[in-house]
């Protein structure tokens, strides 16, 4: 039976470390992270994606959160008889429970993922069109009152980065090791309910 995910890019080197760990043997197909800058993008995105693998795949599972697509993709693949990880955005898949506890502690979190910290610059800063209009920051950022950095990986030069980041959004900065989290636990799960 052959299997293919379709992941969002902020997912894939996390997910490929665990279908490569795991020895699944899964297609993945990447949508670009950048989409989540105009979520209603999402959903025709995958879409696509969807439209040009479906017919080589016997079993298809998208990996993506909602992610500000306002139920559009949950729609889609309803429509499409398909699933997608469950989840709201990854912040809530690598923590669980401890996103929920970090946001009733503080409402006003910017949180960052190895992803978030290794692209920063393109996707955050460009992105919210930073590098052309700086003085848009205090705009942007002055409802925030802190900074969390979820890790994976906990590699010295994405901490040391992230310190940057904090510096440059004027945000204490606040480091929770999360690794692989719900993502991975939902991902084995979807496997063994999906087992030949």
């Amino acid at each position: 039976m052959k299997t293919a995910f379709i992941l969002c890019g902020a997912l894939a080197r996390e997910v490929l470390d665990i279908v490569a760990r795991r020895g699944w043997a899964v297609d993945v197909f990447g949508i670009p992270a950048i989409v989540h800058m105009r979520p209603e993008r999402i959903a025709p995105e995958v879409e696509r994606k969807l439209r040009a693998i479906r017919a080589d795949y016997d079993r298809v599972l998208v990996v993506f959160g909602d992610c500000g697509s306002r139920g559009a993709l949950d729609t889609l693949l309803a429509g499409e008889g398909l699933e997608r990880i469950d989840g709201p955005h990854c912040y809530e898949m690598y923590g669980g429970p401890l996103f929920d506890t970090l946001m009733d502690e503080e409402p006003g979190t910017f949180f960052l993922t190895d992803f978030l910290v290794r692209g920063f610059r393109g996707t955050i800063w460009h992105g919210l069109g930073l590098d052309r209009y700086p003085q848009l920051l205090d705009d942007y950022f002055a409802n925030y009152r802190r900074l969390v950095y979820l890790t994976q990986s906990e590699q010295p030069e994405l901490l040391a980065k992230a310190e940057t980041i904090a510096a440059t959004l004027r945000l204490p900065l606040d480091v929770r090791h999360t690794g692989y989290g719900q993502l991975e636990t939902r991902l084995a799960a979807w496997m063994e309910r999906n087992a030949q």
